[in-house]
């Protein structure tokens, strides 16, 4: 290490090639790899709780229904931000899945009382971090392809 110039020793790492407003690769990862743990936690979290199947089925259509609306009320929100139209009657739609999906969760768990407090957080945790990750995918999409379009 003596003796060495300077900049042989901190090399630059080559630039990473992407289009302007496209989101890096690692924050592409990081939001892809939140979505897969949270819902892959929850579904094995319910695969082996011991609860009837219906209540696994409610518990799975909520998060269906909740990773839907988030999508489509980030869809909308970022629509109308930019101009684009959007009837109210889809966005109110939107929010009311949303806030419906999250209200029926958590009544669900405030009600279950089969299951431990520490299984109803880690239902809810893994609910949340599932409908974060899936607005962070949906942006980096369409990011993504706005770059596309631009650079074209």
């Amino acid at each position: 290490m003596l003796g060495e110039r300077e900049e042989d020793v901190f090399t630059k790492k080559p630039a990473e090639k992407r289009r302007l407003g496209e989101p890096t690769g690692a924050f592409k990862g990081a939001a892809w790899g939140a979505l897969l743990i949270g819902v892959s936690s929850y579904l094995i979290g319910l695969y082996n709780a011991g609860m009837e199947l219906n209540e696994k089925g409610y518990y799975i259509v909520l998060l269906i229904l909740g990773l839907y609306s988030a999508v489509s009320l980030q869809k909308a929100v970022r629509d109308r931000d930019e101009g684009m139209k959007v009837t109210n009657l889809y966005y109110g739609i939107s929010w009311f899945a949303l806030i419906s999906a999250i209200a029926l969760m958590a009544i669900g768990l405030f009600n279950a009382g089969s299951i431990d407090l520490s299984e109803k957080g880690f239902y809810g945790i893994s609910f949340v971090l599932s409908l974060f990750a899936v607005v962070t995918v949906q942006k980096n999409v369409r990011d993504t392809e706005e770059a596309k379009d631009m650079g074209e």
